[in-house]
């Protein structure tokens, strides 16, 4: 579990948008004669780093994980302990015992140690299905915001920018990350509102 963090703080935003496909959606002519050229294409970017501190979506869900990931590992900590415990107990009795019953004892210990190995192989599994069901989620979010607002400010291509990208220099009039970050918390403020709404009426 001590991966847990480090693989959440590793989310990385591929928010790269295309949304110039008339020259592919259609080889007629016409279409093709209006299609943006280089000199055309509008390009802006937005700073990943910034839009994960920022974005209540991925804050709100990131803290739910640590927190599953927490209690998961509190219990794989207590049925440690009790095997622990048992064996502990096997070695003060071990004196009192008869050959067939120490060997009994022996094969029952072995077997809640394999049981609590394949428990913490299946949690980790648990942890990293959720992890990445997480980030493909953020990606789908964040993806579909920046392609309507691409849309509707004549944006061409959205580019990621971070420590880690290809993206080695921005102004600052191409940096769309505030109201970026603004529109998509105003969309999960709204989807939460609706969940809460729905989950109300289900109840009654």
């Amino acid at each position: 579990m001590k991966n847990i963090s480090l693989i959440l703080n590793g989310v990385l935003l591929v928010a790269v948008v295309v949304l110039y496909y008339l020259h592919f959606s259609s080889n007629s002519p016409s279409q093709a004669a209006v299609s943006p050229t280089p000199n055309d294409l509008k390009f802006a970017y937005i700073n990943s780093d910034s839009v994960l501190k920022h974005y209540e979506y991925f804050k709100v869900n990131r803290t739910k994980l640590e927190a599953k990931g927490k209690k998961l590992d509190q219990d794989l900590r207590n049925r440690a302990q009790s095997l622990q415990n048992d064996f502990e107990a096997y070695q003060r009795n071990l004196s009192n015992l008869t050959i067939g019953q120490a060997k009994a004892i022996e094969e029952d210990l072995g077997k809640k140690q394999q049981n609590l190995e394949l428990y913490r192989q299946s949690l980790e599994q648990e942890m990293l299905t959720e992890q990445s069901k997480m980030n493909t989620d953020l990606y789908a979010k964040v993806t579909q915001f920046l392609k309507k607002y691409g849309q509707e400010n004549g944006l061409q291509v959205v580019l990621k920018f971070d420590p880690s990208s290809d993206l080695l220099f921005g102004g600052d009039s191409l940096d769309i990350t505030t109201p970026v970050v603004n529109g998509l918390n105003e969309a999960y403020k709204t989807e939460a509102a609706g969940e809460v709404k729905k989950d109300s009426i289900t109840r009654k």
